[in-house]
């Protein structure tokens, strides 16, 4: 699959891997950021947007439209964000069409608490309102029939030779 799309809430691993695979793959995957567009307050997102929700939709649609050229010229692509599966298939959809596989990386939420508030230092993320993403997240995935990771207990060379045999 050139495209392979990690999504999942915050603590989950999907940046750590993302990160991990380009440190060490650089030279046959080339890895894209959601995050990098920059993230705007809230208040921007509604004014703009209408919602958190619309302007995370415009923004997978943007992601996706970008991606297309590197995956229609046949480079394996790697693209990890918090976004919606649909919102995915909107985008890619608007940009004429292109395969790619999503992967849901997720974990237990005792193991997201702890990688939020200990290994990265952003207790405020350690909430009932992220778990609740991930759990929506999880949801919408098992509907869908999208892969899930799960980087509970996996160690993350485990998970970056799942991601990459996806990839090849």
């Amino acid at each position: 699959m050139p495209l392979v799309i990690l999504i999942g809430a915050s603590g989950s691993g999907k940046t750590t891997i993302a990160q991990a695979i380009q440190d060490r793959h650089a030279e046959s995957v080339d890895v894209f950021y959601f995050d990098r567009v920059g993230v705007p307050s809230l208040e921007q997102m509604i004014a703009e947007y209408g919602s958190a929700e619309g302007w995370q939709r415009a923004m997978t649609i943007a992601w996706m439209m970008k991606l297309a050229q590197p995956v229609k010229s046949g480079g394996s692509v790697l693209f990890e964000g918090q976004t919606r599966v649909s919102f995915l298939a909107d985008g890619a959809s608007a940009a004429g069409g292109f395969s790619y596989l999503p992967i849901l990386v997720d974990c237990d939420d005792e193991t997201r608490s702890k990688r939020l508030t200990v290994d990265r230092e952003q207790a405020e993320l350690a909430t009932e309102d992220m778990m609740n993403w991930a759990r929506y997240l999880r949801y919408e995935a098992r509907r869908s029939g999208c892969e899930i990771l799960d980087t509970s207990s996996l160690s993350l060379d485990e998970s970056i030779s799942y991601v990459m045999t996806r990839l090849r």
